[in-house]
């Protein structure tokens, strides 16, 4: 009689425990497919980026080459100075030739400090600076040596690493950022203290902009036109 009375309770209690068991296991095989899908993510956006920087290392030794034998033709004198002259201004124009004059250096730093509340800077942040300077009528910018050109991309890699011209600038952490800016210096200050400045400021974010003489650098990459015709 007891043995009966036993059967039934003992019955629920194996189901209970075969149910909770199995339910282990699922969840346990839910959370390693997640763990494997992100280690794959991780896996390929350090081969995009690593991809990008040898790409660029390749464009840096392209555009040395070529600005050597620019120069050679320029010793020789087989180049019209006029053809010259013009070839200038067009590279200036393309971001191609470093070229340097009076403007604003604006720093930017977006780590955290003194336990004080920070947002760092996103990829929005950096290109509505860019427009702000442009629209300030910037000839030239740079943002950490980086050449803003008419193609450049101000993109997030993974979750953690900005690009500019497909070359990492930062880090989720935050750095310090240099923007170089050469244009009219009392335009460019009034337009980016009273657009930019402020809201920066608002986020926790050190900022400063100083009236100097600075020097951008030439865009590295190249231009290629695929569809586009002269």
């Amino acid at each position: 009689m007891w043995k009966r009375s036993l059967a039934l309770p003992v019955t629920l209690v194996a189901i209970a425990l075969g149910f909770l068991f199995s339910l282990q296991i699922e969840t346990h095989k839910s959370v390693s497919d997640a763990e494997l899908i992100n280690q794959q993510r991780m896996a390929s956006m350090k081969n995009i980026l690593a991809n990008a920087q040898k790409e660029n290392t390749r464009l840096k030794e392209d555009n040395k080459t070529l600005a050597a034998q620019l120069d050679k033709a320029r010793k020789e004198g087989g180049i019209n100075p006029k053809v010259l002259a013009e070839l200038d201004q067009l590279k200036m124009m393309d971001g191609t030739m470093a070229v340097q004059g009076p403007g604003v250096q604006i720093s930017i730093d977006d780590r955290q400090q003194d336990h004080k509340e920070v947002v760092p800077l996103s990829t929005e942040d950096l290109a509505r600076i860019v427009n702000t300077l442009k629209f300030a009528g910037a000839e030239a910018i740079s943002i950490n040596n980086q050449r803003i050109v008419a193609t450049t991309d101000i993109v997030l890699s993974g979750t953690s690493t900005i690009l500019i011209n497909r070359v990492p600038v930062s880090k989720a952490s935050g750095l310090p950022y240099e923007i170089n800016a050469i244009g009219d210096q009392a335009t460019l200050v009034d337009y980016f203290s009273n657009l930019e400045g402020e809201i920066l400021k608002l986020k926790g974010v050190t900022v400063s902009i100083t009236r100097k003489v600075v020097g951008v650098p030439s865009y590295k990459g190249s231009y290629s036109f695929k569809q586009a015709k002269p």
